[in-house]
């Protein structure tokens, strides 16, 4: 997979509250190709909350200018999680988009494993690849997720790959993030201590699936 730098580097920040906050010094996870972005541990002091007055929308959508997306980011509380795929472990009915891949419709159905071979016709064989193009799809699924206060906007539709049994024939292989976007964000971000202490927004970029592929 081949994330570039800047993908592998989400929330390069650390809000320092001094000696007392040493359990939080680290808010963000280390640098990693492992997708989807896991919670980050987040100092439970209500202190370093933005404020009613901090949350002015018209402001901070100023603040974000184009970045903002709504297809991948929400104000308030978006609808129950719903999946854009629906794919289950026995559902070989759902078909994937767009075209066959190449190294499927090549697929020489004729060869046996033991050198000899076998005539299949035309209607046998499209049923067989559509069958194990289906079986071997990875599709992306989103769902919306509370990335909390700290976040604008709050909330974040996020992908994950299908992983609830193996994608290839024989199985062995799973489906695995092979690429991804970023979405800006802002960021509640706090230096110094109690009274001393110093709160903006800052914008981040926050990583998001965008393909999953079938791998080892």
């Amino acid at each position: 997979m081949g994330f570039s730098p800047s993908l592998l580097v989400f929330l390069q920040l650390a809000c320092v509250h001094l000696a007392v906050s040493q359990p939080y010094l680290r808010l963000r996870p280390s640098p990693s190709e492992h997708l989807p972005v896991p919670d980050l541990k987040e100092d439970p002091d209500p202190e370093y909350d933005p404020r009613e007055q901090d949350l002015v929308e018209r402001t901070l959508r100023k603040k974000l200018g184009s970045n903002f997306d709504p297809n991948f980011m929400s104000i308030g509380s978006p609808p129950l999680l719903q999946l854009q795929v629906n794919f289950s472990v026995q559902d070989t009915q759902v078909r994937p988009h767009g075209a066959m891949p190449s190294e499927i419709k090549r697929l020489d159905l004729s060869e046996t494993p033991y050198g000899k071979r076998v005539k299949v016709g035309k209607k046998a064989r499209r049923k067989f690849l559509q069958w194990l193009w289906t079986y071997t799809h990875c599709p992306v699924l989103y769902g919306w997720k509370d990335l909390g206060a700290r976040f604008w906007p709050r909330y974040i539709k996020e992908g994950n790959c299908f992983s609830e049994r193996s994608c290839s024939f024989p199985e062995g292989m799973l489906c695995k993030p092979a690429k991804s976007i970023t979405k800006t964000f802002l960021r509640w971000y706090c230096q110094g201590f109690l009274r001393q202490k110093y709160c903006t927004w800052i914008p981040v970029q926050y990583p998001i699936i965008s393909e999953c592929k079938c791998s080892c």
